[in-house]
């Protein structure tokens, strides 16, 4: 504790403490004297004493029991048992409140303490000043007249004709002005942004304020009036209005919307966001979320009554749960739920609102519902999909296949006895039956009913040096067409068997690179599959397709995902990796891994239209990364046909990331003949090319007031010579606001879509910090869009009291 500094009479600080202490007993002090008398009564037990590594937050007891009651000042006088009269540098302490003026006075009788001449208040780091204080000690009740007050929690100051406390929780300010906002030493100063308010009701126990008859004001200009209005003092979660968006955009006009966020409980939220678009009307959307311990779930929506484009009523929503009901009886085991519901009203939806949080190309909305069961080894799953899809005239697209419904069971075993074999084993059984269901004269094919079984058994070894994994398979398909084949059949069956053996092996030594000690790796795979040939042009394809060539699928067992084609094999995978590991944290410093597949037999089965591959060698795979420096990562993959000598596909990305606020990342990808992408994003501090580092203040609190941040991403098409997606944005940190501008133009797929038309649009937003704290659309689109990209304000560890101990 600090103590007052000492009178020209008293010696020292401690023997003035000690006496005004025992003074202010003597005067009637309450708590002093029962700390006294405490003091002189004899023990019954030795003391016990809690060590601790911080002083504490809160301090322990009710209000009016915080412990003894400290009184410091020049000049001490009153009538025992009924007042005291402080004189010259006053102050009271007890527990977190320090009061300190000119002139102090206490009744007793009344606990009343009344304060005159550069009073000032500091109450759990809050604090006041002003001319004139009454106020009861135990309640924390009474009344401050023109103070001046900043809140420890936010930096939430201002001034007010009256302040009356209620308890030390709650005060009412009237004729008060707010904002969070610093102030300046200079006579001049005044607030970037204020509220102003007849009245503002602080609530430090739900951690909120409510103004009445307020009006914001951002450089003297009032932008914002409400009769009433709630807003946060901390920057914990709060109902109250989130920053206004401004979006200029080329098909719905200047639109205008404004959130607000209802905070209904810790674990469950909601954000209403009207809009007015100039083209379109008057749009309202909303989102609610809820997290419980065994299930979370995310509902969303719009309407736009009586679009102006298009003449009619547009909708959309979505609904995404996932969770699981536990029981506590194990016989009865676990029960899921997953829904992944989405619909919107028409097919132009996607062309004619591609601000509405939907990705602009996006022709597909599924509607997809499952409940699964599972006890100890075995699980089932009930499942209904079905898909939504936008047509278009001019480039209509085939429909997926709905599947009403889609029933599965396995029964899964891992390291388990097989009968007199022994244990080690991995098997299992499944089944699965899918209807699936279609637009017919789109597919080209008959809807069908199919129902899949499948046998698997694997013999691990596992020890030090490596791995040997023998696995036998055993697939057999059964289908009941609606339609006849072009055969003449109504059905379809299908068996077939594949056995794989995978193996490998791990070597480790101590290796210096560049001065560096480090752990090298070697670890060489082989992967063998012999999977024989079935005939299975004739049958329709409802799910499968190829999988993509990469260092997961060259260790796969088939060629296709899906159920409809098993590609037959008879083929050998050699793969290595070398790593470069931190002894003592096992950190990846550097990789570099290869992958061929040796094909001793053609593989026969294709997809429609596909053709067989011939080729006893296929495309080598090559992948790197690079993390030397915590500051740098590089990555690559070149895919590399030793046929016609040339790389069929690579990318090569690198990322600069020297501190909070700095990040540069660049890549370069190529698929031969199909695209050919450069892109490059970014977040960096623009004052750093003037000279002005700024501050290292940490995530979450930018670089100091006056900083400017240039942010964006740009994609552009080597082959088309544009650029097909492009983000560019400004933020300006002016310590208590935030603006923003952002300029996003997209270009539409025009194989998807139909259309090669780009959407732009730009977005503005002012945040005023610690008023209207939550996310709007410019921080989504750059938290989406531009890698590591972090917030100038984020919610940060609460301030501790003794930051502005007195």
């Amino acid at each position: 504790m600090r103590l007052a500094s000492p009178s020209p009479f008293i010696p020292t600080p401690v023997a003035h403490a000690v006496s005004i202490a025992l003074f202010a007993a003597a005067m009637g002090f309450a708590n002093a004297a029962g700390a006294q008398n405490a003091a002189v009564e004899p023990a019954s037990a030795p003391a016990a004493l809690k060590a601790s590594p911080r002083l504490a937050e809160q301090v322990p007891g009710e209000p009016g029991s915080e412990g003894p009651t400290f009184v410091f000042g020049e000049r001490l006088s009153g009538r025992t048992e009924l007042e005291t009269v402080i004189d010259g540098n006053a102050e009271v302490r007890r527990g977190d409140a320090a009061i300190r003026a000119d002139h102090i006075e206490y009744s007793q009788s009344e606990d009343l303490l009344k304060a005159s001449g550069n009073v000032r208040i500091n109450k759990a780091g809050n604090r006041f000043e002003g001319p004139e204080l009454q106020l009861q000690l135990d309640r924390f009740e009474g009344f401050f007249t023109q103070p001046r007050y900043r809140f420890l929690a936010n930096g939430g100051n201002g001034e007010a004709a009256r302040v009356d406390f209620i308890d030390d929780r709650h005060m009412t300010a009237l004729q008060v002005t707010y904002t969070t906002c610093e102030r300046g030493n200079e006579a001049s100063w005044e607030p970037a942004w204020v509220l102003s308010a007849s009245r503002v009701d602080f609530d430090f126990e739900r951690e909120v304020g409510v103004a009445t008859n307020a009006v914001v004001r951002f450089k003297k200009v009032p932008i914002l009036a409400f009769p009433k209005i709630s807003f946060p003092l901390t920057d914990t979660r709060k109902s109250g209005l989130l920053p206004p968006t401004l979006n200029i955009g080329s098909t719905s006009g200047v639109e205008v919307r404004q959130p607000y966020y209802f905070d209904i409980a810790p674990n469950r939220d909601a954000t209403l966001s009207p809009a007015i678009m100039t083209k379109r009307g008057i749009d309202i959307a909303g989102e609610a979320r809820y997290l419980e311990p065994t299930y979370r779930g995310e509902l969303r929506g719009n309407y736009l009554p009586n679009d102006r484009l298009r003449g009619r009523d547009r909708w959309s929503y979505g609904l995404l749960h996932n969770g699981t009901l536990d029981s506590r009886i194990d016989a009865v085991g676990t029960l899921g739920l997953a829904l992944n519901l989405n619909r919107v009203s028409d097919n132009d939806y996607w062309r004619d609102l591609p601000a509405s949080g939907l990705p602009t190309a996006q022709r597909l909305f599924q509607q997809d519902a499952s409940l699964s069961w599972g006890r100890g080894y075995f699980s089932t799953q009930a499942r209904a999909l079905k898909f939504q899809t936008l047509q278009d005239i001019d480039a209509p697209i085939v429909p997926p296949y709905d599947r009403l419904p889609q029933l599965s069971a396995a029964y899964t075993r891992v390291d388990a006895p097989l009968g007199s074999l022994g244990s080690g084993f991995d098997w299992s059984l499944e089944g699965d039956f899918t209807r699936f269901s279609a637009d017919s004269s789109l597919t080209k094919q008959p809807n069908s009913e199919r129902t899949v079984t499948r046998a698997k058994l694997a013999r691990p070894w596992l020890f030090p040096a490596g791995f040997i994994t023998p696995r036998l398979q055993l697939h057999a398909t059964q289908y009941r067409f609606d339609a006849p084949l072009q055969g003449g059949s109504a059905s379809a069956s299908r068996v077939l068997p594949t056995f794989s053996l995978d193996t490998g092996l791990q070597f480790e030594r101590s290796a210096s690179v560049f001065g560096r000690s480090l752990t090298q790796t070697l670890e060489p795979r082989a992967f063998y599959v012999s999977t024989p040939y079935r005939d299975q042009s004739r049958l329709p394809n409802y799910d499968s397709g190829e999988t993509s060539f990469n260092f997961a699928s060259l260790f796969t067992e088939n060629a296709f995902v899906g159920d409809d084609r098993i590609a037959d094999a008879n083929l050998l995978t050699f793969g290595a990796s070398s790593r470069l590991l931190e002894p003592s944290t096992g950190a990846e410093a550097a990789r570099l891994e290869v992958a061929q597949r040796v094909r001793f037999a053609d593989q026969r089965v294709t997809l429609p239209g596909g053709q067989p591959i011939s080729e006893r060698f296929s495309d080598f795979l090559v992948g790197s990364s690079i993390n030397w420096d915590p500051q740098w990562r590089f990555g690559s993959t070149v895919q590399y046909n030793p046929k016609t000598s040339q790389f069929d596909r690579y990318s090569f990305g690198a990322r600069y990331n020297p501190g909070n606020y700095r990040t540069v990342s660049a890549a370069l990808r190529r698929q031969r003949g199909v695209s050919e992408n450069f892109d490059v994003g970014w977040q960096w501090p623009i004052n750093n090319f003037w000279g002005d580092k700024g501050r290292d203040l940490g995530p979450g609190r930018g670089q100091g007031p006056g900083g400017n941040y240039a942010v964006g991403r740009l994609n552009y098409s080597l082959l088309e010579k544009k650029f097909v997606d492009s983000i560019l944005g400004v933020e300006y940190d002016g310590c208590c606001w935030i603006g923003r501008v952002v300029l996003q133009r997209s270009q539409n797929n025009i194989l998807a879509t139909g259309s090669g038309a780009a959407n732009t649009q730009i977005l503005f937003q002012l945040e005023l910090v610690g008023f209207s704290r939550l996310g709007s659309s410019p921080l989504q689109t750059l938290r989406a869009n531009v890698p590591r990209y972090q917030f100038l304000r984020e919610k940060t560890e609460s301030p501790s009291r003794f930051t502005t101990y007195d």
